[in-house]
């Protein structure tokens, strides 16, 4: 039993490599790419493992790009179920140009998933024994072609009737339909918090008013906005925190937000408060930022990370 599901609906396949410059019309040699097994929620899930935490990746995969992703998670030791889809699993491609340091991302659109595919996925977790239901699931990331933009909301109404709480990791229509009952933990970015109250865009000076704004309208119990490299804000019923973390010598930002959601839910589980909650999350996802390309973070780091934000919290 996994007391920890994460959920992904639109996983890829990425491949990394480097090339010393990337120049129009011409024949780029490039290094001997990287293969690793991506999506959010996938993510997520591998970011536990590197903390010492574990849980069950749920994800649709088809084709050989899809089977590549199950032997990847293996070979990492991630629990994982498969659910199988016609159509194969999309690819990714990012390219380190090794001149300049500058990342070229190139992020392909999933393919269609047919309903009886991305409905097996609510299907399973609703008739899942009461012993096995999780604690916690993860739902991150995009929605595949074919997946209707309330999907998570649907997974929200599972999750209120299975009593599991349901952290979502979203943007977009996804986003604005998930928010809601049964939506336990929400991490939007600042953009997508003036989404969820129905503003273009907000100043800082108006992002405390706008997030208890959204839990007033109980679109989520707790919400953690992410800012980047200013850390992030939590707030819930008990008020508005901020965490700001020290400042580390950063080499990409690939992966951070699902490593800060790895930490979080982590947290969770092992009984923190909400402040340290957030802390910790906060700490996974600076030390993300210290690895190199699409690396996630290291747990040494982290600790050491979560460590100074409890020993400094106080001064915040």
């Amino acid at each position: 039993m996994s007391e920890i599901i994460t959920i992904t609906m639109n996983p890829a396949l990425d491949k990394s490599t480097h090339v010393a410059q990337v120049l129009p019309e011409k024949k780029l040699r490039c290094e001997t790419p990287v293969y690793e097994p991506g999506g959010g929620g996938i993510n997520v899930s591998r970011a536990l493992k590197k903390l010492d935490g574990s849980s069950c990746a749920w994800m649709l995969v088809g084709g050989p790009s899809g089977e590549r992703i199950c032997g990847l998670l293996e070979e990492e030791g991630v629990d994982f179920r498969a659910i199988q889809t016609k159509n194969w699993t999309r690819e990714n491609l990012m390219v380190m140009e090794d001149n300049s340091g500058n990342q070229y991302r190139f992020g392909m659109p999933g393919p269609e998933v047919y309903e009886q595919e991305w409905r097996q996925c609510l299907d399973d977790l609703e008739k899942l024994p009461e012993e096995k239901t999780p604690k916690y699931v993860v739902a991150s990331g995009s929605l595949s072609p074919g997946v209707p933009d309330d999907f998570y909301e649907q997974l929200a109404e599972v999750a209120h009737r299975r009593k599991f709480r349901l952290i979502v990791d979203t943007s977009g229509a996804a986003l604005m339909k998930a928010a809601g009952d049964g939506v336990y933990l929400l991490k939007p970015n600042l953009g997508e918090l003036a989404a969820l109250a129905g503003r273009e865009k907000i100043s800082a000076m108006e992002q405390e008013e706008i997030a208890r704004q959204v839990l007033g309208e109980g679109k989520c119990k707790v919400l953690v906005v992410s800012l980047g490299p200013r850390g992030a804000m939590l707030a819930s019923p008990k008020g508005i925190t901020y965490v700001v973390p020290p400042t580390m010598p950063q080499q990409s930002a690939v992966g951070a937000g699902d490593s800060m959601v790895a930490g979080m839910v982590l947290g969770l589980l092992h009984g923190k408060s909400l402040e340290d909650v957030v802390r910790y999350g906060v700490a996974a996802g600076t030390a993300a930022t210290m690895t190199p390309g699409s690396e996630l973070c290291r747990k040494e780091d982290t600790d050491r990370i979560y460590q100074w934000l409890i020993e400094h919290k106080e001064q915040v």
